[in-house]
């Protein structure tokens, strides 16, 4: 039995799993404590339920066409935060973090291709277990699945693609939160910021009353920042300059941001309020919510032990590398904690995941700018740029 889901219910069910993450981290201290998401810790919850559904013949199909324009508002809210001079001390940051990530690239995959053929696999699956799936997430696993197919013979590309992807989402978001917990913790790090958090409120300011003409007024900008990044983005494409509409709407509202009070100084307008923060928390909390329960989860269950091998280690290279040497290389300071836990999201998951982590850790210890300027620009564009010339580097390797 098929049951259709439409845009509207899928975004109740959306609401209602960020209502069950909320319950759980409230009756479970371990998932606050350790900065575990809300809406990972509710997306899994029911996408548990969903499969238990699927086990009898009964199938969810979800319209998710408002995901995108949530991811939209999101990145714009984001970029709205970021200020010029947050900018500028994270320039340096930015090229740290870009060559990490590249580093981690290779070891990914790296240990992918040398484990696979241990196990006596072909070293294509470990590549789609590595920076295929895992740093590039659902959609790059898609877009080179076809070409791992006709090239190597790989004819389930897709599947492993997609079912290491989903793997990845979930461990991204479980243990990026506690690794920057633990961090945080053993080094005694606190919060020198005296900003606002970018995305959300912190536990201690939940019930803080948001002024209703200061919402509206962030979210006219919002909405006017995304039409004119998205905008921009069809006009570049026209030249031949493709970037995704995300980035688009994130470049928009950093000039916005910083370019309003010149242009228009009676405006006021000041990035850093909890108005702007609550459209941000609203936002990527519904597009994760309404990503993880459309996960197909039951197909974790149809892996092969070499496969769930291959992923373990990948899942360990990452909290290692990201312990050992992506927090020393940062920093070694509350921010590098933050951008650690984010670091973890892209490299097991997806920015999107990157950016729950760190709201997670913001939200428990304090506001990290630096952090929401570093991983968003590194996270939304650079790494499917350097994700696509290492695969491709590595196809040829294999070839």
């Amino acid at each position: 039995m098929v049951v259709d889901f439409s845009t509207q219910n899928t975004l109740l069910l959306a609401i209602l799993v960020l209502f069950i993450g909320k319950l759980i981290n409230r009756k479970v201290p371990f998932f606050r404590d350790y900065d575990i998401p809300e809406p990972v810790t509710g997306g899994l919850f029911v996408s548990i339920i969903f499969g238990l559904l699927h086990m009898q013949d009964i199938e969810l199909v979800f319209d998710t066409n408002l995901r995108n324009s949530l991811l939209l508002a999101f990145f714009t809210s984001v970029g709205l935060s970021a200020r010029l001079g947050t900018l500028i001390q994270g320039g340096r940051a930015l090229i740290v973090f870009l060559g990490l990530l590249i580093v981690a690239l290779l070891f990914q995959n790296a240990i992918g291709v040398t484990l696979a053929s241990l196990l006596g696999l072909d070293p294509v699956v470990g590549l789609i277990s590595g920076s295929i799936s895992l740093s590039g997430g659902h959609g790059t696993a898609i877009a080179w699945a076809p070409q791992l197919s006709e090239t190597f013979g790989i004819n389930n590309a897709m599947e492993l693609g997609g079912v290491c992807a989903t793997f990845g989402l979930i461990l991204g978001g479980f243990t990026g939160g506690p690794l920057a917990e633990r961090l945080i913790r053993k080094q005694n790090l606190i919060s020198h910021s005296k900003e606002h958090i970018t995305i959300g409120s912190r536990y201690d300011e939940e019930h803080e009353s948001i002024d209703a003409e200061n919402t509206l007024i962030a979210l006219l900008v919002v909405v006017c920042a995304m039409t004119g990044g998205s905008k921009a983005t069809q006009w570049l494409t026209g030249y031949g300059l493709f970037i995704p509409e995300f980035v688009g709407c994130l470049f928009a509202g950093i000039l916005i941001t910083n370019l309003l009070p010149i242009l228009w100084p009676r405006s006021q307008w000041d990035g850093s309020t909890p108005s702007l923060a609550l459209i941000s928390d609203v936002a990527l909390g519904l597009f994760l919510a309404m990503s993880l329960m459309s996960m197909k989860l039951w197909l974790l269950a149809t892996m092969a032990g070499p496969l769930l091998i291959l992923l373990a280690a990948q899942t360990l290279m990452m909290l290692i590398f990201v312990y050992f040497i992506v927090y020393r290389f940062m920093g070694r300071d509350f921010d590098a904690a933050v951008m650690s836990s984010g670091f973890v999201g892209i490299g097991l998951g997806a920015t999107p995941n990157a950016m729950a982590n760190m709201t997670a850790v913001t939200q428990h210890y304090g506001a990290s700018p630096k952090a929401f300027v570093v991983v968003p620009l590194a996270g939304a564009f650079f790494i499917d740029i350097v994700n696509s010339v290492v695969i491709r580097l590595f196809i040829n390797l294999i070839s």
